[in-house]
């Protein structure tokens, strides 16, 4: 038993000895490539071998001839294993630096493609990671270039209809003031008209800018959608009236939500005014609400006569106004957008889709719960 430890006790030093130098060199080559650092761990773990099994030897008196024997075998196998750990090292890097040169045109705004050719776990992991993020990032820059294209498109028209009234005015002030004016009373009620468009079109941008700065504050309240739609319909049937619009409530289950109904209402206001104004005379506009699995859909259905696909994605874009086959006749092209912010802000989102003849917008919001 005493030989035993003894052997142990010379195996240990010499391999620690070894293992020593190891730690020493891959300190040293630490920021060298991995190759080198392979090859340090291929070459303790034979030096090692090779230490304790000289320690040993030379502890147990082999003679030179038996101890010759011992060095050239291990000898071999550090051969075999520093030429192992050179392929695995040189493997490695060459996966790397193609990962580094794929990494670097993603650096660059493009898109990362995963490199060719076999690669570790870990590198191959890393790769799919980097796949993952390069499609968000990419989404994300689509999503900016559409945000800001629908913002210099609003600064566009909102310069151009706010123009418009002020010229107007302008000049109905001037004729005024001259003494020019035939009808003095049509121009005054001419400028409280263009006045009124204009504070619309001030108040829709700063129920706007709250929404984007999400300084939306809303006071939800328990109610009945019949009752909410009711008020709505209430609201816009003198302008259907003016149209020759009728207007038609569908299906509208008593089912009960959690909204701010001074927000909600304005939601349902700009879309039946949207809906009147884009469905020709002796059409219908047509107002539903169900309970489906748990939330509440809203839809208003008009005669508009669809939207291009093409649009579709784009109706509640910021400053969306639409293409030939439905152009508003006024406004920025923010009421949209603003019934989007407001719907979003109560958990629900806002959705469309085209139907025989027209189109329908859905607004999904969340049943109240039973115990409130």
């Amino acid at each position: 038993m005493g030989d035993i430890l003894l052997i142990a006790l010379y195996a240990f030093l010499g391999a620690a000895a070894a293992g020593l130098a190891g730690a020493m060199a891959l300190r040293l080559l630490r920021h060298r490539s991995l190759t080198a650092s392979v090859a340090v761990v291929a070459a303790v773990a034979v030096l090692a071998m090779l230490a304790g099994t000289l320690a040993v030897a030379r502890a147990m008196l082999l003679n030179s001839h038996d101890l010759t024997v011992v060095t050239v075998v291990v000898a071999m196998a550090a051969v075999a294993s520093l030429v192992t750990a050179l392929l695995l090292g040189r493997r490695v890097v060459a996966s790397s630096h193609r990962l580094a040169l794929a990494t670097r045109s993603f650096g660059d705004g493009g898109s990362f493609d995963a490199p060719a050719g076999p690669a570790t776990a870990e590198l191959a992991a890393l790769s799919r990671e980097l796949a993952a993020t390069s499609a968000k990032l990419t989404e994300s820059r689509e999503r900016e270039r559409a945000l800001e294209t629908s913002r210099r498109e609003l600064v566009a028209w909102i310069s151009h209809d706010l123009r418009t009234p002020l010229a107007g005015l302008r000049a109905m002030a001037e004729a005024l003031e001259d003494g020019m004016a035939k009808d003095p009373d049509r121009y005054f009620r001419q400028i409280r008209t263009e006045v009124e468009r204009l504070n619309s079109m001030v108040g829709d941008l700063f129920e706007l800018s709250r929404i984007h700065a999400g300084a939306l504050s809303l006071n939800p309240a328990r109610m009945s959608v019949h009752d909410l739609i009711g008020d709505a319909l209430a609201g816009a049937d003198p302008l259907a009236r003016e149209h020759g619009v009728r207007l038609v409530g569908e299906r509208v289950d008593a089912v009960p939500v959690e909204v701010d109904g001074k927000e909600m209402t304005r939601v349902l206001a700009n879309l039946l005014v949207n809906a009147i104004r884009h469905t020709p005379a002796d059409g219908t506009v047509a107002v539903a609400a169900e309970d489906r699995d748990g939330a509440v859909t809203l839809s208003v259905t008009d005669g508009c006569g669809g939207i291009p696909d093409a649009d579709l994605p784009r109706v509640f874009d910021t400053g969306w106004r639409g293409t030939e086959a439905r152009t508003p006749p006024g406004g920025a092209g923010l009421g949209l957008a603003i019934v989007r912010g407001i719907v979003e802000a109560h958990c629900g989102r806002a959705e469309v889709r085209n139907v025989a003849g027209g189109c329908r917008f859905e607004l999904t919001l969340p049943a109240a719960s039973a115990g409130r």
